[in-house]
């Protein structure tokens, strides 16, 4: 499922510590059977959506002194939890909203994010 949306979106390049994330269909049923529209849900603090994409991380500052005939060494990243097919819980207020494709995509600092679902979660 979540592939589909992979081939669609390769050629965009997250920055920094912000993850895409693709929102989960919200429809669901309260405890008497009235089933509530995703429109509702929308209004709610916390959503879900699976992470389509991440950056690299957040970067390490360089402690090499700025001379301006010296090289510069590639920039250094501390990488992030999230990776792509997880399901993310994250904090609604914090994200933007984009659309590809006829598409609807969240753009999510990686702090947002309160809990990380994995499939496969192996023991290291």
């Amino acid at each position: 499922m979540i592939q589909e949306y992979l081939n669609s979106v390769d050629k965009f390049i997250v920055v920094g510590d912000r993850v895409l994330i693709k929102p989960r269909d919200m429809e669901t049923r309260t405890k008497s059977g009235l089933v509530l529209p995703a429109t509702v849900k929308e209004k709610e603090d916390i959503h879900s959506g699976y992470v389509v994409k991440t950056g690299p991380g957040y970067p390490i500052p360089s402690n090499e002194v700025d001379e301006a005939w010296k090289e510069t060494s590639e920039t250094k990243y501390i990488g992030m939890q999230a990776e792509e097919g997880d399901l993310a819980i994250f904090i609604k207020d914090q994200t933007h909203e984009i659309e590809f494709e006829n598409e609807k995509y969240l753009i999510c600092p990686h702090a947002a994010i309160l809990l990380l679902i994995r499939d496969d979660m192996a023991i290291k």
